[in-house]
């Protein structure tokens, strides 16, 4: 059963207290395009909506303006879960208007903006968010860097520390290493 984004969005209060609105629903359009990148599935029920200041689940904002009781509670799986907490680690640390920009330099919230008038609102398809994500997570794959495996079995097997045995290494010592290796 798809999750709610009331769901989502209590699982993002837990692990970014005192988030505001606008940076909510941010997280809200990056959650769903991650997940439905990785699983193939929307990650909650509700549509999103292209607004002035970006994506936004219309029904959540008004549920909560209205002071609406919340829908019975769904557990959310490993996967609901490791989205959230992806994207509270990837995207938590940027503002709501720094989030606000970034999205208005996306696809999706652009398609959904050139067919509404200013103040109005227009979902944004599901398909214009799966295509955007899909793309991006192809993205990333081809800047990250792959190492060597016989570096990283060099490494994992090199069990002296520049800190002492039992200690771990700092960030700069694992380069190091990698380097020498």
């Amino acid at each position: 059963m798809t999750a709610s984004a009331h769901d989502i969005a209590a699982a993002l209060r837990e692990r970014l207290p005192g988030i505001g609105k606008k940076k909510l629903h941010k997280l809200l359009y990056y959650a769903q395009g991650s997940h439905i990148a990785s699983f193939d599935r929307p990650l909650f029920s509700e549509s999103i909506k292209a607004w002035d200041m970006g994506p936004v689940v219309a029904e959540l904002w008004r549920d909560e303006d209205r002071n609406e009781p919340r829908p019975e509670p769904h557990d959310l799986g490993e996967a609901e879960l490791n989205t959230v907490g992806y994207v509270a680690s990837r995207y938590g640390w940027l503002t709501g208007s720094q989030l606000e920009r970034l999205t208005h330099t996306e696809h999706p919230w652009q398609a959904g903006d050139a067919r509404r008038k200013v103040g109005d609102s227009n979902r944004i398809e599901l398909e214009w968010i799966r295509r955007h994500f899909v793309a991006e997570a192809v993205n990333d794959g081809e800047e990250e860097e792959v190492l060597d495996p016989s570096v990283i079995s060099a490494s994992i097997a090199d069990t002296q520390t520049p800190n002492g045995p039992g200690r771990l290494d700092d960030i700069s010592g694992l380069i190091g290493k990698l380097s020498r290796a």
